[in-house]
């Protein structure tokens, strides 16, 4: 037992009160009787660690008082409750004047939530040590880099709840021993698994309603490492990014306000706005990654590469889906979500003309139009290239140049899954402000490891694999931030 003196004697009036609590019921609940069970025994445990600390104190005051020489006091003493530097609320002192409160002791293992006290505390205030544990373990944690670590930490100060999900995810599958454990069971070296790393595992098993598999540790997230390295698909890059804790993400969106003049004295007309609720709904994604039992052998760190093919395969799947993904079972696209709106323009006859690029920043309303970007596929972004060749008013760029980074002032993102043809129907070119294109991630990534794959006669083929599965959503939340255009 690691509690210092004050740390017990807190600990002590803690588990006191909720007994007193208990024993005022009147009909006792079976998780109630065996509650008040375990606090009894553990009473006495900490009451017998601080007599002990107390005789450890007794006999070092002795000892100092009987040597013949002025001495230092042994590593061992212990300062009692109200001595220098502890106080009646010792429990929480600085951590800089008092290096053995569990401020500090929190810092020193952010994993260890046998620390966390939850009697007499609220909610909001657990929550908090909750998200402080988190932020520490970001910065501790084995497997990443400066760039994941800040990737990590601006998820989790952005879109951690109130329930603190997302710190309780990081706690539970970024420790030592949950990253050790993971590595075992992608190795398919269960056996050798201890009992810390497999208690670990069954932390991080009770926060996920899967039935088998195992988190991808928090380092190692595919939503992580997508946010610290860049997306491959640059939709992904130019959209509003959101957590979703749920099976659903909603928002909150509102019109402008209808503002009005009014005359001293007199009632306020109704400028309220209207407000509404877009939703979206997550879907699952799976994969599927094959590996020869020898390359698995011999790979030096497997956990690090199959994260790595997770988020690159995890990349390629969205950067297709988000432009035209149905909406049923996945993600809707952005070019799904225009079809057939207002946000539609027809223009050209099988041609993409000069006219259609201004006929798009034309018809964007002025407040979208400030932070709107282009998507389209590389050769159409060529044909704009091609629109004057003889350096007039209609010159995009020299030859020489790559894609530009603006077409008529505004950025230029690259879809290769964007139509590249200019054909009749085509919808080749979008033009609006991506934050109302939103893109929902649920953090956590489970894998299972399938010890053989079997070929067509069902024996097995001498390789294992990692399925892999998570959930995403996307849509746009507001279609008049857009104008896309149709080839007539």
């Amino acid at each position: 037992m690691e509690l210092s003196h004050s740390q017990a004697v807190i600990r002590l009036q803690d588990i006191k009160n909720e007994l007193e609590r208990l024993g005022q019921k009147d009909d006792l609940t079976s998780e109630d009787e065996q509650n008040f069970d375990e606090l009894t025994r553990e009473f006495g445990e900490v009451d017998s660690h601080r007599r002990q600390l107390e005789r450890t104190a007794a006999l070092e005051r002795v000892r100092s008082a009987t040597a013949t020489t002025e001495r230092r006091p042994a590593a061992t003493s212990v300062r009692l409750a109200g001595g220098t530097g502890y106080g009646s609320d010792g429990y929480d002192a600085d951590p800089i004047l008092n290096p053995d409160s569990v401020e500090d002791k929190r810092f020193r293992n952010p994993w260890d939530l046998g620390e966390v006290r939850t009697f007499g505390r609220s909610k909001e205030a657990v929550g908090q040590e909750m998200r402080a544990r988190a932020l520490c373990a970001i910065e501790k944690m084995s497997g990443a880099n400066d760039r994941v670590r800040s990737a990590a930490t601006d998820i989790l100060e952005r879109w951690d709840d109130g329930d603190s999900t997302i710190a309780k995810l990081c706690l539970a599958t970024s420790s030592p021993e949950y990253l050790r454990a993971w590595s075992k069971m992608a190795k398919n070296h269960g056996h050798l698994i201890s009992q810390e790393e497999r208690q670990a595992l069954e932390r991080a098993m009770s926060l996920t309603d899967s039935a088998g598999g195992y988190l991808v540790p928090f380092q190692l997230d595919p939503t992580i490492i997508i946010t610290a390295n860049g997306s491959l698909n640059e939709i992904r890059r130019v959209a509003r990014s959101v957590v979703a804790t749920g099976d659903v993400w909603n928002g909150v969106s509102a019109g402008s306000v209808s503002w009005s003049f009014a005359g001293e004295a007199t009632e306020t007309s109704d400028n309220a706005p209207t407000f509404a609720g877009p939703s979206i709904q997550v879907h699952k994604a799976q994969g599927f990654v094959p590996i020869s039992i020898e390359a698995l052998q011999d790979e030096a760190n497997v956990t690090t590469e199959v994260a790595r093919l997770l988020a690159f395969g995890r990349d390629e799947l969205e950067a297709t889906k988000f432009i035209s993904g149905t909406g049923t079972g996945e993600p809707t696209g952005i070019v799904t979500a225009l079809t057939g709106t207002a946000a539609e323009l027809t223009q050209g006859t099988n041609t993409l003309p000069l006219t259609a690029v201004y006929g798009l920043d034309d018809a964007l309303p002025a407040r979208y139009r400030m932070n709107a970007s282009w998507l389209g596929h590389r050769k159409i972004y060529n044909v704009v290239r091609q629109f004057d060749s003889n350096g007039g008013a209609g010159l995009w760029v020299q030859l020489r140049d790559d894609v530009p980074p603006q077409l008529i002032g505004r950025a230029t993102y690259e879809a290769e899954a964007m139509t590249s043809t200019v054909t009749t129907g085509s919808r080749n070119l979008i033009y609006g402000d991506f934050n109302n294109y939103v893109v929902a991630d649920r953090i956590g990534m489970t894998v299972e490891l399938i010890p053989h794959l079997v070929g067509a006669n069902r024996r097995p083929t001498g390789q294992r694999g990692w399925y892999a599965y998570y959930r995403v959503g996307a849509d746009s939340v507001n279609d008049s931030a857009f104008r896309m255009n149709k080839v007539g």
